[in-house]
């Protein structure tokens, strides 16, 4: 609480306070020069780790398709990011799951929007158990062969088949089609099948 004294006039004590909030507005502005340039640096930091590892993953055909594994499987509580898993593909991007009777297709974004599902806040694990990769002049197809586990712990394993293309420096996938093993069609030898 401010004590008044007498005979001192009302406009000294306006003046003392406007002078002290004078230097505190250039603490604080001096201080806050240094706050946003840690923020500046840091976010800057942090972007340039990101950008490094993205860089190398797509630089080859095991790098993206390993990211794309390590993208899609959770821990329950956790959300995909669908910002890495996007950079992964092409824009035009597209996905069938398909088996003998049925083949349901969706593009990027639309598939992207699937994988903000609450089911798969619950945890999901996918992990590879084999893969052939043919490769040509810039395009690529790989089947890969995974095993597949939800929260509910029902498992199953399928064949994953990449098409991928190489510009820009980087490896895209432009299509990803996959089907489940069934007891009616096992999945062959030849990929990695019993």
């Amino acid at each position: 609480m401010i004590k008044w004294i007498d005979n001192i006039p009302f406009w000294v004590y306006i003046d003392v306070f406007y002078t002290h909030m004078i230097k505190l507005t250039t603490i604080i502005k001096h201080h806050m020069k240094y706050f946003l340039c840690a923020i500046i640096f840091l976010t800057t930091s942090i972007s340039s780790i990101a950008q490094g590892k993205t860089d190398v993953t797509v630089k080859s055909i095991n790098g993206i398709i390993d990211e794309l594994l390590d993208q899609i499987t959770i821990e329950k509580g956790e959300k995909m990011d669908t910002i890495a898993i996007r950079n992964l593909f092409h824009p035009s991007a597209i996905f069938t799951v398909a088996d003998v009777t049925n083949a349901e297709t969706v593009s990027l974004n639309d598939f992207l929007i699937l994988l903000k599902d609450p089911y798969y806040e619950q945890g999901y694990l996918e992990k590879e158990i084999h893969k052939v990769v043919d490769q040509y002049n810039g395009i690529a197809q790989v089947f890969q062969t995974f095993y597949g586990k939800d929260s509910e712990g029902v498992e199953e394993k399928g064949i994953n088949s990449y098409q991928l293309t190489y510009y820009g420096g980087r490896w895209w996938i432009v299509s990803l089609l996959w089907t489940i093993e069934s007891k009616s069609a096992g999945i062959p030898v030849k990929y990695g099948g019993e």
